[in-house]
């Protein structure tokens, strides 16, 4: 059975992509879908080399696999990856992107999830965009919004640009990150007519153990769905 493979974006770092992708593959597991997340690129290591949202997503994958399989290239400090690529003289290698979505590709898993670092037009190299390279493979693309004041702008630009790569959109997901963020519904309902794909779902600030587990699986239902 082929793999059903997508890219977790956002609107800026911190919008809450780990966050989301964890749900989604909590989600996968509770209605008996094997599915794998994995972090190309991190930036920001612990002392043994190993980054924490790239540790979420192996804890939180439905097969267990070695780190650095999880996370190919990772870097010490937690600053924009092709600065700390240059500072490290270990510039990003495409080729070893390429190495690593064949692996993953070939693993038994029904769904897998590939979260990008920082927004979507994250730096690789002083030409070329982790963008780029997703859109290469055409990789269908889920947008995480990180619901705050200057979400609109920051969505609309980057629902704008991964259209104009040519990359499938396949949902956008607006997850509350400001639990005082004014109007919030209203942003929420001019994103909805704004952005011409399903919103999969709209996350809490803070929700629940039980609102949690039932935001999981119908997350993870839509996307299913959506995928056929």
């Amino acid at each position: 059975m082929p793999i059903n493979s997508c890219f977790i974006t956002a609107t800026d770092t911190d919008a809450g992509k780990t966050y989301v992708s964890s749900l989604l593959l909590q989600g996968f597991k509770a209605l008996g879908t094997a599915a794998l997340g994995v972090k190309p690129i991190a930036a920001g290591a612990d002392g043994q080399g190993r980054n924490g949202d790239a540790l979420l997503l192996q804890q939180h994958s439905g097969i267990a696999l070695p780190y650095k399989v999880i996370n190919p290239i990772c870097y010490q400090a937690p600053v924009a990856p092709h600065l700390a690529a240059a500072n490290e003289q270990r510039p990003v290698d495409e080729v070893q992107l390429d190495t690593a979505l064949a692996q993953w590709q070939q693993l038994p898993v029904q769904q897998l999830l590939i979260e990008g670092a920082g927004g979507w037009l994250l730096p690789i190299s002083n030409q070329r965009y982790l963008a780029d390279w997703v859109a290469d493979k055409q990789l269908p693309v889920i947008l995480i919004v990180g619901m705050k004041l200057g979400c609109l702008n920051h969505a609309m630009l980057t629902v704008r640009e991964i259209e104009r790569s040519g990359c499938k959109l396949l949902g956008w997901v607006a997850n509350c990150i400001d639990p005082d963020m004014a109007l919030l519904e209203q942003n929420i309902a001019d994103l909805r007519q704004r952005i011409t794909v399903p919103c999969l779902g709209v996350v809490p600030f803070a929700p629940d153990q039980a609102q949690y587990q039932q935001l999981a699986q119908e997350l993870a239902g839509k996307v299913l769905k959506i995928q056929g």
